[in-house]
């Protein structure tokens, strides 16, 4: 249970805290594509934080979070602003998926760096 808590919390801060947390320097870039609209974030020295989508103001499609050394730390999945699909953490040492249904979580699943099994539930 632990574990799903700070599996939220850090989607939580991963895909709302990058808007709030901005050097006035690095504003987002937002450009438009068909009928979504791009959202790119960065960090103070430049590169890329998050990116992702928004159709009709609403978080859609993939939103992917990285370090400051470019590697992937996140993959969110949003449909019309709920969370939906896999979504994957990594960490140093592990993978955490996470699988929504309508909104809420349905599985996790983590596995150590050695790709053994660590939890199911």
């Amino acid at each position: 249970m632990k574990t799903i808590k700070n599996i939220l919390l850090a989607g939580i801060f991963l895909v709302g805290g990058a808007a709030m947390s901005q050097n006035e320097d690095e504003k987002p870039v937002f450009e438009n594509q068909g009928d979504l609209i791009k959202g790119t974030f960065y960090y103070e020295d430049g590169s890329v934080r998050q990116e992702g989508t928004y159709k009709d103001g609403r978080l859609h499609g993939e939103w992917i979070s990285y370090n400051q050394d470019g590697k992937k730390t996140a993959i969110a999945n949003y449909e019309n602003g709920k969370k939906s699909g896999k979504w994957f953490f990594w960490s140093e040492d592990k993978l955490t998926e996470v699988d929504y249904q309508n909104s809420v979580i349905a599985s996790v699943n983590s596995w150590k760096s050695d790709s053994s099994l660590v939890s199911n539930q």
